[in-house]
């Protein structure tokens, strides 16, 4: 049994390397290539592949593995929207991922990134690289009495509710599939909407679905409280960057937290120091105090990366044993 890992990044290394001595019958070779049509050669003589990229999976990608005799591919990471999953499926290739390497972490890293924006964090810091030690005009916000909007109550957003709660936020959520729990607490509302009219700050955990495409967009932000805050933790396409960004210069927004881009894949996790950035929105996002921007790291801790290489492993295995295994996507 023989599988190949593909950009394999230098923290993932003691995670793959603790496995292989859990299972020295299986060969696991790591490249530092990303996954594409023309590095698929490396997995020639594989039988599974495991992988993590933000990048396109196109249907000629899953003609080639078939045609290798490559049976899985597994995904360090959950979201498989950038995967043509019908081309995998019609070439019998199973797909895997990670539903959930670590809530904690992504729920933590976005409710300490409200506290960083409500506390101008941004605005503070540049002042006093200055040398501007005074407090006025940035006056701060509180969690504590806001409401709060989750859309999306799986793993990540259920956290999310209860680190909120501790903060002493009023708790308001949609999702199609309630949680038996939370919906005791009487905290689901009949629509999407109804939460962006309530909330103060609006927190996303949703996947990317052709039906959540933008949606944030310009008219469901007209919706929304004045100066309320959009919190974005998960796939880019959920915002409509160019209504966001007019929405928080022109004060309708008092500003947003966001931990993705839905032109992501030319920058984040690149080493762009020194050079311009082609992309005039994201150049304008990065200037502004009212945005806080990170390069999609929410998920990334020591915990969440060493699960992210576990799992799939253990699942490319149960594909290549069983023909199956908890994970799959596709199979």
């Amino acid at each position: 049994m023989k599988i190949i890992a593909y950009a394999v990044r230098e923290d993932e290394k003691a995670a793959f390397a603790q496995w292989q001595g859990e299972n020295p019958d299986i060969e696991v070779k790591l490249v530092s290539t990303e996954l594409t049509v023309a590095s698929l050669e490396e997995a020639r003589g594989f039988d599974a592949i495991v992988a993590f990229q933000t990048g396109e999976y196109p249907a000629d990608l899953f003609d080639r593995m078939q045609a290798m005799g490559i049976k899985d591919l597994s995904v360090r990471n959950v979201g498989v929207d950038n995967l043509n999953l019908a081309s995998a499926k019609q070439n019998g290739i199973t797909i895997t991922n990670v539903p959930a390497y670590s809530p904690n972490a992504v729920a933590e890293f976005a409710v300490s990134q409200v506290l960083k924006l409500l506390r101008n964090a941004k605005a503070y810091d540049r002042k006093i690289s200055q040398h501007d030690f005074r407090w006025a005009p940035n006056v701060a916000g509180e969690i504590n009495g806001k409401t709060v909007g989750v859309l999306g109550t799986g793993r990540i957003g259920q956290v999310m509710i209860k680190i909120m709660q501790g903060f002493g936020a009023k708790i308001v959520a949609y999702d199609p599939f309630p949680n038996p729990d939370l919906a005791k607490q009487g905290i689901y509302l009949d629509s999407p909407d109804d939460v962006l009219k309530q909330a103060d700050i609006v927190s996303l955990h949703v996947p990317a679905t052709k039906d959540n495409f933008h949606l944030i967009n310009q008219d469901t932000i007209a919706e929304m409280r004045d100066g309320a805050i959009i919190v974005n933790v998960s796939r880019g396409a959920l915002i409509d960057t160019t209504a966001l960004v007019t929405a928080v210069k022109n004060g309708k927004l008092a500003g947003a937290v966001l931990d993705t881009y839905e032109n992501e894949a030319s920058f984040f996790n690149h080493d762009l120091r020194g050079q311009t950035l082609s992309d005039p929105l994201l150049t304008e996002m990065l200037s502004m105090d009212e945005i806080l921007l990170t390069p999609h790291i929410a998920f990334y801790t020591d915990i969440a990366v060493g699960n992210m290489v576990r799992v799939s492993l253990d699942s490319a295995k149960d594909v290549l044993t069983t023909g199956t295994a908890p994970t799959v996507v596709v199979g």
